[in-house]
């Protein structure tokens, strides 16, 4: 805490008050360069940390670069307004200014990704931030920390917190509760996203949450099944099933179910692989740790005792404890822990469905939602289907949704903003009215 307090500047002030937006611009621009020309290196450091395959890797650090430039770009067009105002002798302003010291919590799943995409809103629209990577993952943000200072944004402005697994608790919460911090970002679990708002309640803080999904996947009868087996294979199995964005429920229609069911198993033995991810033919790495592989057995012992059936995978990868093998299921029902339960592991399990209200209601049943996804070829269920379901981000015949210009973030338990896109800067950014009277 006292360091906290020696580093952060004061609530309200920030490098905005430092920098002009244009030097903001310049200086988020070339920490994006640097990430560019440090692109390799970044991605060994995340494949180390994480375990994810390096081309996966490789792959976060364009997008968490993105997030970089995509916000030098708007840091330039943080526009105010004019009122025309009742009173003839009035005029209304309005300014939009930097929240202040934002403190950003971020998960070990996209070490690097999860970073930026707060970060370079926040510095962007003129604030500071004190960043408390994962404990599993801090060479990151570390990592970015160094090319942070070379691209010339200023010392305090960007700073880092590792900690161990036993001190976060104690650390996040003097984040949420010190009134230096004046906004709290935090990518996670929605049961530490709960603990954190109540955290920053005492001063009432702004707050942003990316919590936890239970990404549904619904395939129609005509949908294109070739096309719906890529996009399953894509969202659930990237990262080993370890997004928060990735399909937790397939829900399959009877006429195409079987057909789906089979070649989907094909697909997974074919084209995935498991090993370590400095290996060039690595699709799935290992978990992040024995407990997360611990649930997925969990689910997929619960599932089988009440009935459901392994098509292929099932259980621990010879690799080692923490490699797992890419698992589905079928005859899976809505009883079962792994479609009640989000598993974050490489774990498809498949229900069958009759009619489009029913996918409806069991894909809305959780009390989260964050992504959702589905695939269609008839234009009137599309319209129903999106405007029913009941997520933050739909994936329409598609599924990979995430992007820098698209605005992340979910409904319900899933938390609160929107990141990423136009929008994901007024998450650091205060309304000021100006009533100038007297004229």
């Amino acid at each position: 805490e006292a360091r906290l307090r020696r580093r952060a500047p004061p609530a309200g002030g920030g490098h905005g008050s430092l920098l002009s937006s244009q030097e903001r611009s310049v200086r988020l621009r070339r920490w994006y360069e640097l990430m560019m020309e440090n692109k390799d290196e970044l991605a060994r450091i995340i494949t180390a940390e994480n375990g994810k395959p390096l081309k996966e890797a490789q792959g976060e650090v364009l997008y968490s670069a993105s997030f970089l430039e995509w916000f030098a770009e708007e840091a330039r067009r943080v526009y105010g307004d004019v009122i025309p105002a009742s009173a003839k002798d009035r005029r209304i302003l309005v300014l939009k200014q930097p929240v202040g010291v934002a403190a950003i919590i971020t998960p070990w799943n996209f070490p690097s990704a999860m970073i930026t995409r707060k970060v370079g809103a926040a510095l962007a629209a003129g604030c500071t931030v004190v960043v408390k990577p994962a404990e599993d993952t801090p060479l990151s943000a570390l990592a970015l920390g160094e090319l942070a200072n070379q691209a010339g944004i200023p010392a305090g402005v960007y700073n880092v917190v590792p900690c161990s697994r036993q001190q976060t608790p104690a650390v996040g919460e003097v984040l949420c509760t010190d009134p230096l911090v004046a906004k709290i970002s935090f990518t996670g679990s929605t049961a530490t996203g709960k603990i954190l708002l109540k955290h920053a309640a005492g001063t009432v803080k702004r707050v942003s949450m990316e919590l936890g999904g239970h990404a549904p996947f619904i395939v129609f009868d005509s949908a294109n099944v070739d096309r719906a087996v890529a996009g399953a294979l894509a969202s659930k199995y990237r990262n080993s099933g370890q997004t928060c964005v990735c399909t937790n429920r397939f829900l399959v229609q009877k006429g195409i179910h079987d057909k789906f069911v089979e070649k989907f198993a094909k697909a997974i033995e074919r084209e995935l692989h498991v090993g370590s991810g400095f290996d060039a033919k690595t699709t799935q790495g290992p978990l992040i740790n024995e407990k997360a592989v611990e649930k997925v057995e969990r689910h997929i012992n619960d599932a089988v005792s009440q009935g459901a059936s392994i098509v292929t995978g099932g259980k621990r990868h010879s690799l080692g404890k923490n490699f797992f093998e890419p698992t589905l299921l079928s005859n899976v029902t809505t009883k079962m822990l792994c479609t009640q339960e989000e598993t974050f592991g490489p774990l498809a399990p498949v229900i069958k469905f009759e009619t489009e209200e029913e996918a409806i209601a069991i894909a809305n049943a959780a009390n989260v939602g964050l992504a959702g996804y589905f695939y269609s070829q008839d234009p009137a269920q599309i319209w129903r289907v999106a405007e029913q379901l009941e997520v933050g981000m739909v994936g329409v015949n598609e599924g990979i949704v995430s992007s820098v210009e698209s605005p992340f973030g979910g409904v319900k338990q899933s938390g609160l903003g929107r990141e990423g896109s136009k929008y994901g800067i007024d998450e650091y950014l205060e309304i000021k009215c100006v009533c100038f009277g007297g004229l």
